[in-house]
């Protein structure tokens, strides 16, 4: 029964730590170069807000919070939503889609790995 049990904790133990870390291995650098798609509307290096909020602190903030940008649609401001690795990753897959009646016009990034890489680059300018 204790050989059991120490299979079972060893095996949900790996299972977690696969789960909280992503298939493809970030890279903030790349990141940077899939952001330039997103430089229209956002900054992520200043607290200047343009089309879209600014990003600088995007992890661990609600979303449609940010006090200085008051264009927010009133779904992004309903959505029970804090920033991290899995909401960005949903949300930028197919932003109309995981929040309906979001602003956001663009229409997502396709590749896990541009996604992954955008993430550490936006990770890079959170506290």
């Amino acid at each position: 029964m204790k050989n059991m049990m120490k299979s079972f904790v060893v095996a949900c133990t790996f299972v977690l730590s696969v789960a909280a870390f992503p298939a493809v291995a970030a890279d903030v650098k790349a990141g940077a170069k899939v952001f330039k798609k997103c430089k229209a509307c956002h900054v992520v290096d200043a607290e200047k807000n343009k089309t879209g909020p600014h990003l600088v602190n995007i992890m661990g903030r609600k979303a449609g919070t940010l006090e200085s940008y008051s264009k927010y649609s009133k779904a992004i401001q309903a959505a029970d939503i804090v920033w991290d690795e899995a909401t960005l990753d949903a949300y930028l897959t197919k932003p109309k889609a995981y929040i309906k009646g979001t602003r956001m016009a663009f229409a997502g990034l396709r590749k896990e790995a541009d996604r992954a890489n955008v993430i550490a680059y936006l990770k890079s300018f959170s506290e």
